[in-house]
Parts: C-alpha cells; sequence; structure tokens
C-alpha cells in the first residue's frame, strides 16, 4: 500500500510504503535509493504491518520493489503503474505528481 502526502513548505511528497502482515524483514528499494536493500528497511508497528516514508521530488516517476531478507523480491499491488525491467521482470511504479 502507499500513502502520499504534499509537504507544501519543502515542495516535496512524503510517500509511506506499507506492506501487510507477518513478513520477514522487509526493505524498500528503488530509483530513490540506487537500488540498495539497506537503505530503507520497513518498520514493524503495533498493528502488524511493517513501513517506510521516504520524501521524494514533486512531478516525478520512480521504479521500485520490496525485498525481502531471505532474497525475494515483491511488488506492491497499489502501485500507480508496472513497468518491465531490464531483468525481465516488473517494477512499480510510484508518481508524485
Amino acid at each position: 500500500m502507499l500513502k502520499k502526502q504534499n509537504m507544501n513548505k519543502e515542495k516535496k511528497v512524503k510517500v509511506t510504503f506499507v506492506v501487510a502482515g507477518n513478513t520477514d524483514n522487509v526493505s524498500v528499494v528503488g530509483d530513490f535509493n540506487q537500488w540498495d536493500p539497506s537503505a530503507d528497511p520497513l518498520k514493524k508497528r503495533s498493528n502488524g504491518t511493517r513501513s517506510a516514508s521516504i520524501v521524494l521530488e514533486p512531478n516525478q516517476r520512480y521504479a521500485f520493489r520490496y525485498y525481502k531478507e531471505c532474497g525475494e523480491w515483491f511488488n506492491d499491488e497499489a502501485a500507480d503503474e508496472y513497468v518491465i525491467n531490464d531483468h525481465g521482470g516488473e517494477d512499480c511504479i510510484v508518481t508524485t505528481f
């Protein structure tokens, strides 16, 4: 799940990436963090979800995926779009328009 919030003073968009359920340790990786799995781990919340918030530039499209500690990649069903990546898989797209 994706939650977007305009940050008017900074002219940025805060995107919160949320994964439901009891999953392994998960990170959100994408264009915004050079696809580094250690950059943005999702933190466990009291409601059982995991989430991370990232402040992004407005009017952009960012490719991303989720990465489990066990080496498994998965997509967000609530992504704005999907594109085929260079590896033949599918990346999620979040837009900040």
